[in-house]
């Protein structure tokens, strides 16, 4: 009987099984539910950026053309960041790693392998020519995506627990992570039924917790010119610090310290740098979601809040000519009150 199973009838959690499978096979196609993770998290973070955006004032589901660009872009730059911080894997002599047909060759996502930074830059990248595309200003994009990002993140990291991957430290805690003795992450030595730490999970409730608080500042305080975006980027790097620390997963070492570690510290920086800049720089509120000059002919703005969107266009030349008033006024009562 498994640890976990003896805990669920003591009724005392004792350990966290790993799922049994990690893919099903319809026909000839094996679908892996890391996919149906990640593609869930796409959806989900695409669903709550639309919703945010178009009460912005922008047209409904224009994240979808800036989607197009940046899923893509953001899926290479994961890949292409991982194969380069695992050089010594991918590039080790005798290994074909430019051959499709040959396990963990550098394209073989299926294999294993992305990284959430090359994600970030290649997504940005992606988003930024998309934003250039539709006219959306690039930071309004991004505070608009942030808490649905960090939420995609929080689903993605299920993938890893149904692949018994990235998991830390050995632990007795009661909430440890069952792994098998044969995985090949298993480190040596150590006895079977050793339990681990459960990064994906720490990481699930880290960044679930996130975006409850990224939500209440938005809605709180409504940071704009991608201050949102720059409190998420810190949020999540400072608790991927302390993830990446306890995890015993293969990593380049650079003065001590992995190869995450010091993205997670430079996301910290660079989280708190844009912050600042953006403060100092911009410190009203954006006029409009667009671009000066990108006004879509006959918006339909879908925003339930006065607030988010301010009309700063000029009155049309026939209404001033005919006399009426430039600036909306508020309307009056039959007795001429207001």
């Amino acid at each position: 009987m498994s640890l976990a199973l003896h805990s669920t009838i003591s009724g005392v959690l004792t350990s966290i099984p790993s799922p049994p499978v990690s893919y099903i096979e319809i026909g000839v196609f094996r679908i892996h539910f890391y996919a149906l993770c990640i593609i869930a998290g796409i959806v989900a973070a695409t669903l709550l950026t639309n919703h945010r955006l178009t009460r912005r004032g922008a047209e409904k589901w224009v994240v979808i053309d800036i989607a197009i660009l940046a899923v893509p872009l953001a899926i290479v730059g994961a890949r292409l960041y991982h194969v380069f911080t695992h050089a010594d894997f991918y590039f080790r002599d005798g290994h074909e790693w430019w051959n499709p047909f040959v396990k963990d060759a550098i394209w073989n996502v299926w294999d294993g392998g992305i990284a959430i930074y090359g994600a970030l830059i290649g997504g940005a990248i992606g988003a930024w020519l998309g934003c250039r595309w539709t006219g959306i200003r690039f930071w309004t994009f991004a505070d608009a995506l942030a808490p649905g990002l960090l939420l995609a993140q929080a689903m993605g990291r299920f993938g890893n627990w149904f692949n018994h991957e990235l998991f830390g430290l050995p632990t007795d805690l009661p909430w440890g992570l069952e792994i098998e003795q044969d995985n090949p992450a298993f480190p040596p030595g150590l006895p079977e039924g050793t339990l681990f730490h459960p990064t994906f999970l720490y990481e699930v409730l880290w960044n679930g917790l996130g975006v409850i608080v990224l939500l209440w500042i938005s809605r709180r305080f409504a940071p704009q010119w991608g201050k949102l975006f720059a409190i998420y980027l810190a949020w999540y790097s400072a608790g991927r610090i302390v993830w990446e620390s306890i995890r015993i997963d293969p990593s380049d070492i650079i003065l001590g310290l992995r190869t995450n570690v010091w993205a997670a510290i430079v996301g910290v920086i660079v989280g708190v740098v844009v912050f600042i800049v953006q403060t100092r720089r911009h410190p009203g509120r954006e006029p409009s979601p667009y671009v000066a000059g990108r006004e879509p002919e006959n918006l339909d703005v879908q925003s339930q809040n006065p607030s988010d969107y301010v009309d700063l266009s000029e009155p049309p030349v026939e209404s001033i000519a005919a006399g009426a008033p430039a600036t909306s006024t508020a309307p009056s009562n039959e007795d001429g009150s207001r």
